[in-house]
């Protein structure tokens, strides 16, 4: 089966990949779509084998998972840490690798956004990179840490609180 090219498929895949579950309301509050929107794609990827319905707590809330992942710990945040030990790792070895693969490519911005903006910014970003994670892999790729990070930036003396709207 082919891999999905809808974006918004390939933005939920994305999005499982990073939080293992998500409802169909959760994927609309980090995507920006609609919640019928995201149950509708959801569906369509299950129909297709991407994605199944996980196991739920309190039976009103509908989760999905990518197909075949077991129940289990929090594997989002495993591969957060992973890819920070990963990082950390190719800072101490970059010197030494082949001259091709020497580079990275590591960057940040602070953008100025409104809620809606961020959820796109968030979209696209899952969309680009589910492209390149559901495709076949040649030999000569290897495995690539891609990490984006798209959060408010709350001032230091506010840390536990919301600043108010101007």
């Amino acid at each position: 089966m082919p891999p999905p090219d809808h974006p918004i498929r390939a933005a939920l895949l994305a999005l499982l990949r990073e939080r293992d579950t998500v409802t169909s309301t959760q994927a609309a509050q980090a995507l920006g779509f609609s919640s019928g929107l995201c149950s509708f794609h959801l569906r369509q990827l299950a129909r297709y084998g991407y994605v199944e319905e996980a196991a739920t707590t309190d039976g009103r809330a509908r989760p999905w998972r990518l197909a075949g992942q077991p129940d289990g710990p929090d594997l989002g945040l495993l591969a957060r840490e992973l890819e920070d030990e990963g990082y950390q790792r190719w800072l101490q070895h970059k010197d030494s690798a082949p001259a091709d693969w020497s580079t990275d490519d590591a960057f940040s911005s602070v953008l100025f956004l409104e809620p809606g903006e961020l959820a796109e910014v968030g979209a696209q970003i899952r969309a680009v990179l589910a492209r390149y994670a559901t495709r076949e892999v040649s030999p000569a790729a290897r495995p690539v840490a891609a990490v984006a990070r798209l959060f408010p930036l709350l001032p230091v003396e506010q840390e536990t609180t919301w600043p108010s709207e101007s």
